[in-house]
């Protein structure tokens, strides 16, 4: 059995605990209101010692920022359970990339770690603003040291953790805020404006599944008639032919692979399993990242095995689903098996190449001292209905190729030009799908709304050189894509 570690060594809490978990109807705490203007900090002092002297900064420490930047590594105290500050507390990983306190500030999250390096998000580029970019709670190593992992990882407490964080530095940064996020960082921006929808102007989700029912996929209807037909039928030719005639050599050129970099298979059990998983997201995550052009790359019959597996070096590793890489992203797992959901795996054209049917599933990327895991249907049921009825301020981008927009948010019918909801698709778009990619009309009305909510007036340079580009100037030492995981949402 798999000891539950941490990437740095901590050993997390092993059983699950009984007894209330954090869902969606409950009510938010007492964390903090918007401090008066009097709660501001001095403008004579340095800006780290501004940042330093915020509530919950417990230690800032200043990096290499590009011309016209600062950039500085933060730590941020926030009570273990936001309903029990008495439990404790853990540090929580922030960056900050300053521009000017006058600026507007975008809140960026992954869903996942932070980045330590600076870069911004494409909102930021829009408003030309401030960046404040958080970890997600439980990875490593903004984790506590002896969770409660039903209690403590759950939607409400990681928006708790945000409000806390935008209600700190709103004392220093007073000009409009946004909050924004790909994938599972839109998600997170999503759920903290459910529980805390009057913490900023406006959010813009990038790619953010939606998951409303668990047991009810649209995924693999999806994934049966996306792209080109020859695409999908030389991607299925490439799985069987690893799960076929050609495993045995698959599989030791995955075990060989693993002996030479300390990978161990103990959560799934094999190697052969987990050689088996990564084959069966092959599919999904090809279309996830790669646009139509790469359909040309997908090896034909006459590829030898070695250059098929060069080609899912790029796509899935077979060596994917190891014990390490599972752990890294533990919170994750755990979570979509408890509370954000978990995709069918398409299993459909694999018929009979298949050992162990079923395997993709989220609880089974968990390690055994933290099962079973009751999932928690009230919760996604829940954030899903208030964005279809009540969310304001909030602007969706998807792909249309991308697997992940198959369940996607809805603003709804009602009053949503005066809720100024709205979802926008880039045709044949994948995971990566940025406003920029919009038609030109639809981009420019996007990107106004931006503007809007950043509460920017038509005389401010921003607004005057998104008008005159089109989009915002890109900045290739900031504005690298961001992508948390290459097969992960």
């Amino acid at each position: 059995m798999v000891r539950v570690r941490a990437v740095a060594g901590a050993v997390l809490a092993g059983a699950l605990a009984v007894g209330a978990i954090a869902g969606p109807s409950y009510s938010a705490p007492a964390v903090g209101s918007a401090p008066p203007a009097s709660a501001s900090v001095t403008q004579d002092q340095d800006l780290a010692d501004q940042i330093g002297g915020l509530p919950g900064v417990s230690s800032v420490t200043e990096a290499t920022a590009p011309a016209g930047y600062r950039f500085f590594r933060i730590t941020f105290t926030q009570p273990v359970d936001h309903r029990r500050p008495e439990l404790g507390t853990f540090e929580q990983r922030l960056t900050l990339l300053h521009k000017d306190v006058s600026r507007p500030m975008v809140m960026y999250t992954s869903g996942y770690y932070v980045s330590q390096s600076p870069s911004r998000s494409e909102p930021t580029r829009i408003v030309d603003g401030n960046q404040l970019s958080m970890e997600y709670r439980f990875f490593d190593p903004s984790r506590p040291s002896d969770p409660d992992w039903p209690r403590e990882l759950t939607i409400w407490q990681a928006a708790s953790d945000q409000h806390r964080v935008i209600q700190s530095f709103k004392r220093l940064y007073r000009a409009h805020w946004l909050t924004t996020g790909g994938s599972k960082g839109g998600m997170t921006a999503t759920y903290h404006r459910r529980f805390f929808p009057g913490d900023v102007d406006g959010t813009v989700p990038y790619v953010a599944p939606n998951d409303v029912v668990n047991d009810k996929d649209a995924y693999n209807d999806f994934l049966a008639k996306v792209g080109d037909p020859a695409c999908r039928a030389a991607l299925t030719a490439v799985q069987r032919r690893i799960l076929g005639p050609d495993r045995a050599w698959f599989l030791e050129r995955t075990r060989q692979d693993a002996a030479a970099n300390g990978i161990t298979w103990d959560i799934l059990g094999s190697a052969d399993r987990a050689m088996e998983v990564a084959v069966v997201d092959t599919y999904f995550t090809f279309w996830q990242y790669s646009p139509e052009s790469e359909c040309a790359n997908v090896p034909g019959p006459d590829a030898t095995d070695e250059q098929v597996w060069d080609w899912t070096q790029g796509v899935v590793p077979l060596t994917g689903y190891m014990d390490q890489d599972l752990l890294s992203y533990l919170p994750y797992y755990y979570q979509a098996a408890y509370q954000l959901g978990w995709y069918e795996p398409y299993e459909r054209p694999l018929r009979g190449v298949l050992r162990y049917p079923g395997s993709f599933a989220a609880p089974n990327f968990v390690p055994e001292d933290l099962r079973p895991i009751r999932f928690d249907k009230r919760a996604m049921r829940d954030v899903d209905h208030w964005v279809r009825t009540r969310a304001t301020h909030m602007l969706y981008v998807y792909g249309g190729n991308d697997p992940w927009g198959a369940e996607r948010f809805d603003c709804g019918k009602a009053r949503v030009v005066r809720r100024q909801c709205s979802v926008h698709v880039v045709a044949g778009g994948t995971h990566g799908s940025t406003i920029a990619q919009l038609p030109a009309a639809e981009r420019d009305e996007v990107t106004a709304q931006i503007l809007g909510w950043a509460g920017l007036s038509a005389t401010d340079p921003a607004v005057k050189q998104v008008r005159r580009a089109g989009k915002p100037e890109f900045d290739p030492a900031l504005d690298r894509p961001a992508v948390s995981s290459r097969w992960r949402s």
